[in-house]
């Protein structure tokens, strides 16, 4: 396949002459309209799209409900101020979040516009409900590039030259199964993991400075990699036991894209707080904070929010999308699609020695590419061919992973079967020519 690429290189130049080389290209693919799962290009080319804005869209590409609501809400209000101006969308869709991500027995809820934004307030509301100042988090993690977010983000990339960070962040290995089990059984791996969490109370930090915990159950930049279920069960104990906050990241994972709200329902663990962004509003920027009442009510008042706190156009576009998702059964269609990826990357790894592993939750799936079968030696060139020989040829797909050496699928959930083989057939020919190379 030849596509079409005047007018995208020609956009391609014009944003390195004024656009900052810090905001990062992650693929060269340009946008003029998308529906759906499709993507037009400044040349006309239609591009299958397994990267969704990174996982934005689960609901596809301008969802004609949202699109409406959108619509109608700019002609009555564009912002107030929810500090200033009440308004019945924030609290329409802080019910609807109620109802969806229950939190124990009173749950309530605070928007902002980031995932980022969200994992700052969440920190300070464990650290004003226990009086307490330290977070612990895990190798792998990305909570996002503001100061706490990236402080408690683990990939370097991301941070270089960006110091000082926010104290009292304390960071441990995420049982990360594929690569550290080193001929261990899941439940001996996940034993040897809790004792390291459990030691970390004796080397790194005491569990009474302790104000939360923040854990993606599944890792989103960090590779898709899952908790797996007795070490979040452990976990949670271990919380109770010493009175620390468990904090969810569920902004990549969330609305539908494992087949659930948030993934984890899908291990019945709850939490104290979590975070949601990215797919609750379509591409709008909302982001919530949702957690238990006694929780959240700790943070006085004026302590967390914004002036952005929620802006009623994107909180008609979050009601919108999830009214939307409950009307096709997208959490369930987060399923299907998880069954046919999966099923054509273990094909594709019992064909190719190059792949190490193929992982995933729902629809959250990834492909993971290592040198002689060794976990311990991530392959980012191969990766990085592969990547760009699908944007040559059609699909868009993006990376993930400290060494950019995985392939995530992120693809609007409403995409069609059609369209997903057909995007699985690109992948997995670029895949075998690269390997060929």
């Amino acid at each position: 396949m030849s596509l079409k690429s005047d007018k995208s290189k020609a956009l391609l130049e014009r944003r390195k002459n004024v656009v900052a080389n810090g905001v990062g290209v992650f693929n060269t693919a340009t946008v003029q309209e998308a529906k759906g799962a499709i993507i037009m290009d400044e040349d006309g080319n239609e591009l299958i799209d397994f990267a969704g804005g990174i996982g934005v869209v689960n609901a596809g590409h301008c969802p004609d409900p949202v699109v409406k609501a959108v619509k109608e809400q700019a002609d009555k209000y564009l912002h107030t101020s929810f500090n200033v101006v009440t308004y019945e969308p924030y609290i329409k869709l802080c019910e609807e979040l109620c109802e969806i991500l229950p939190h124990g027995e009173a749950t309530k809820v605070m928007l902002v516009s980031t995932g980022a934004e969200a994992v700052e307030n969440a920190i300070k509301i464990a650290r004003q409900a226990t009086k307490r100042q330290g977070v612990l988090c895990f190798t792998e993690a990305y909570h996002g590039r503001t100061l706490m977010a990236m402080s408690l983000t683990s990939k370097v990339d991301y941070k270089f030259d960006c110091g000082p960070f926010a104290p009292e962040v304390y960071r441990i290995p995420f049982p990360n199964f594929y690569r550290d089990a080193k001929g261990r059984s899941l439940d001996e791996f996940v034993k040897d993991s809790l004792e390291t969490l459990h030691g970390s109370g004796k080397n790194l930090v005491d569990p009474k400075s302790l104000a939360a915990v923040i854990i993606e159950p599944i890792q989103g930049e960090g590779g898709f990699n899952s908790v797996p279920q007795k070490y979040f069960e452990g976990l949670r104990e271990f919380c109770d036991q010493h009175g620390i906050m468990l904090i969810a990241d569920e902004i990549q994972s969330g609305f539908a894209r494992t087949g659930h709200w948030a993934s984890w329902q899908h291990y019945k663990v709850q939490p104290d707080i979590s975070t949601y962004a990215k797919s609750m509003g379509s591409g709008l920027p909302i982001a919530a904070v949702v957690g238990k009442t006694k929780v959240m009510d700790a943070a006085a008042p004026g302590t967390i929010g914004g002036t952005y706190i929620g802006s009623p156009i994107a909180c008609v576009a979050s009601l919108a999308t999830i009214q939307h998702m409950k009307d096709i059964k997208l959490n369930d269609r987060g399923k299907e699609v998880g069954k046919i990826v999966m099923s054509r990357f273990e094909k594709i790894k019992k064909e190719c020695p190059e792949v190490g592993d193929v992982r995933g939750l729902g629809a959250m799936n990834i492909i993971e590419f290592v040198k002689n079968g060794d976990p311990q030696q991530p392959d980012g060139a191969l990766c990085s061919a592969i990547v760009k020989g699908c944007a040559e040829n059609g699909l868009i797909v993006i990376s993930a992973g400290a060494y950019k050496n995985m392939i995530r699928i992120l693809s609007p959930l409403v995409i069609t079967n059609e369209q997903l083989n057909k995007g699985l057939d690109i992948l997995e020919q670029q895949i075998k020519t690269k390997i060929k190379n």
